[in-house]
Order: C-alpha cells, then sequence, then structure tokens
C-alpha cells in the first residue's frame, strides 16, 4: 500500500468521481461530510488541509481528507466540527490507519466521529455513541405512526406542545433558506450566549469555523451545500437550525431557539416540522448526529456507530500522549471532582487544539474556556 499527500486542488476528476461514488454504500451516502465538498469547503477557510490517496498496484483504492501533520499530530478534516470522519474506501478495500499514519509524517491522529464502515475498524477507541438517523424513504405519517406506536407519551405532549404554541404565540410555520444571511446571524449570536452560559467553546468566535459556516449557508448546488431552517409563532422567530444537505440526507448540525418560547420546546417542534416538509424538500433521511440528547431516543429509526479516541505511532509524540495518560490514572484515585480535572483538560485541550493550530491563539482560548467551565 502506498499513500500519497496532496491538495485536494490537484485532485482530477476521475479523483472526485471515485471520492463521490465510494462515499455512498449499496447506493445510499454516509453522510454530507464524508463528501469532497466538504474538504473542498475547508480548504477555502484553511491553509492546512491535504487528502490522503491511498494507492494499491498504483490504483487508488481510497481517500481521507485531513489537516496536515502539526506537532506530530493530524486530524480529520474540519474536525471537531465535523460529525462523521473517516477513511472513504472503494468496496471490499481493507485500509489500516495505523498502516499509513506514519506515510503521512504523523505521530498520532485524534478523531472525534470516526466511522470504520470500509476500513478496518481502529482499536482502543476511548468511546462509542451513535449517530441518530431518522429514516423517511416512507413519508412521514408513516414514519409518524411508527414513533408514536412506540412512544405515545411522547409524541401525545409534543401535539400538546404545537397547541400551546398556536394558542399563545401564533400559528406554526416553517421557512426554508437564509437567502440575506439574517437567520445565520442570529442563530450566531443565540449559541454564542448558549455556549458563554455553558462554558462551551464559542464555535462561531473561531474565526475559520464562522467563515466556514457562512460559505457553505451561501452554496445553492444541490449536491452539496449548506441548509437553514427556521420556525416562527406567527411573525417571531422561536427556532433556528442549520446543517448540510447532500441529494436526500439532511444532517442537522447547529440548532439554536429564543429562550422565552423554552416552555413549549420550540427546537423540537421545529425538527418535526422538518420531517412534514421532508417530502416537499426531497429528504429521505434525517441525520441528528452523535450526542447524549434524550429526545433522539425517541426519534431514532436506527444508529451509525461512531468512535472518539486516537491512534498513535511509535515516536516521541507518543510517549507525551501516555504520560498524559498516567496523569489520568493516577487522578483516578483523588476524591470527588478533583478525580475528573485531567480528562476535563484533556478533552478542552484537544478541542481547543484543533480549532487553533497555533500554540499562542490555543493557549489563551484553553485558559479562557477552561476557566469558565
Amino acid at each position: 500500500m502506498r499513500v500519497k499527500s496532496v491538495s485536494i486542488r490537484d485532485l482530477n476528476e476521475a479523483d472526485f468521481a471515485n471520492w463521490r461514488a465510494w462515499a455512498c454504500q449499496d447506493g445510499q451516502l454516509v453522510s454530507p461530510y464524508l463528501l469532497p465538498g466538504f474538504a473542498e469547503a475547508v480548504d477555502q477557510v484553511r491553509s492546512d488541509v491535504r487528502v490522503a490517496v491511498i494507492e494499491q498496484d498504483e490504483e487508488a483504492i481510497g481517500y481521507f481528507a485531513f489537516h496536515a501533520p502539526h506537532r506530530f499530530g493530524i486530524r480529520p478534516v474540519g474536525a471537531p466540527m465535523s460529525d462523521y470522519q473517516g477513511i472513504v474506501a472503494r468496496p471490499g478495500a481493507q485500509i489500516c490507519v495505523d498502516e499509513f499514519l506514519t506515510q503521512l509524517g504523523a505521530g498520532f491522529m485524534a478523531y472525534d466521529n470516526w466511522w470504520d464502515g470500509t476500513t478496518c475498524p481502529i482499536k482502543g477507541a476511548r468511546e462509542r455513541d451513535g449517530s441518530v438517523v431518522v429514516d423517511i424513504a416512507d413519508g412521514p405519517e408513516a414514519y409518524f405512526a411508527e414513533r408514536k406506536a412506540a412512544h405515545k407519551s411522547q409524541f401525545k405532549k409534543t401535539e400538546r406542545r404545537f397547541r400551546n404554541a398556536e394558542r399563545d404565540f401564533g400559528a406554526v410555520r416553517l421557512v426554508t433558506g437564509d437567502p440575506d444571511g439574517e437567520l445565520f446571524a442570529t442563530l450566531a449570536a443565540w449559541k454564542t450566549a448558549q455556549y458563554d452560559a455553558t462554558g462551551k467553546l464559542d464555535v462561531f468566535g473561531i474565526s475559520w469555523a464562522r467563515q466556514l459556516l457562512e460559505n457553505l449557508n451561501a452554496l445553492s448546488d444541490p449536491a452539496f451545500r449548506g441548509e437553514m431552517y427556521a420556525l416562527y409563532f406567527g411573525d417571531e422567530l422561536a427556532a433556528v437550525e442549520f446543517g448540510l444537505r447532500a441529494g436526500e440526507t439532511y444532517h442537522s448540525w447547529f440548532p439554536a431557539y429564543e429562550d422565552r418560547f423554552s416552555k413549549v420546546s420550540p427546537g423540537l417542534l421545529l425538527l418535526h416540522e422538518i420531517f412534514k416538509a421532508a417530502p416537499d424538500q426531497g429528504i429521505t433521511r434525517v441525520d441528528l448526529g452523535k450526542g447524549g440528547a434524550h429526545y433522539k431516543t425517541f426519534y431514532a429509526s436506527y444508529e451509525v456507530p461512531l468512535d472518539t479516541g486516537r491512534v498513535i505511532a511509535p515516536s516521541f509524540a507518543a510517549l507525551g500522549l501516555r504520560t498524559w495518560d498516567l496523569a489520568e490514572a493516577c487522578a483516578s484515585v483523588l476524591p470527588g471532582k478533583l478525580s475528573e480535572l485531567p480528562v476535563r483538560a484533556r478533552r478542552r485541550w484537544s478541542q481547543v487544539s484543533a480549532f487553533e493550530p497555533e500554540l499562542g491563539p490555543r493557549l489563551k482560548t484553553f485558559a479562557k474556556g477552561f476557566r469558565a467551565a
């Protein structure tokens, strides 16, 4: 196996055609994040995007978009914002990450949402969770009937919220698209307030991340673009969410809502309206992403397993990572919340490192976010 690291701008049309075709399993797209369009969008706002072209007998068998080695480490393209990460490979190809990591000049790779559907599973993942998928291929009526049968009380409660919203605030209506960018600006403001209140890293405060989202919001290609949905009560904006759209798949990404409407759960009502509008929008599948939000269990048709962890190649960098592991193990015997500090610090540092490649801004963002948390 041979691995070439190239700029995505150096790929030819045959490469792009293979990449798009192999991102579909049995004719169904796995995720918009695994398409070359996502890597191209990130490449427009960051200077360190590379593509590993994996070859066998001088023929391409796989593609993996990543951020070039920085302090010995690489990350999948767009991480940690990319809700799916992985190698897109020709059907039947078996590609193991640890076999080509050193060929990319890296000592380790950190990943957040690794999909191993066409490649060797990564051994030693720290966590595994499922990305919740809503299958609306048979239409929203059939979908809701099946879900209501399984979770009757939950859907009765949601119907009551719809009635209360219309009674107290005005008619519920769904709006698609954001031609003037006003909905995006509102979403950014709401999310920043939410991140500040919870002590989480403000994604919209990272310049390249915000520019990426703005660029995606401006795309109009049905094969790959950003998609904005908004829920209104009368003339008032109640909830908004931004996601990725590719063909018949919509991936929910950044949801937010106006706090004063919280008693009727406007975010959930927005999801219901998206499901109802799916046939008119040409959507057959909505991916709600990975995460522990309890409401997702009520809507899941199935889950796609995604892993979090890292792959380490033999190197000096590995020694430092192992030292951190030892610190976490030692701290686990400390009382109360003290035992959690190394784990919290590692997670925060890993997240900030992905967003801020340079050490100075990284230290500043890390200290600010960790104090708030």
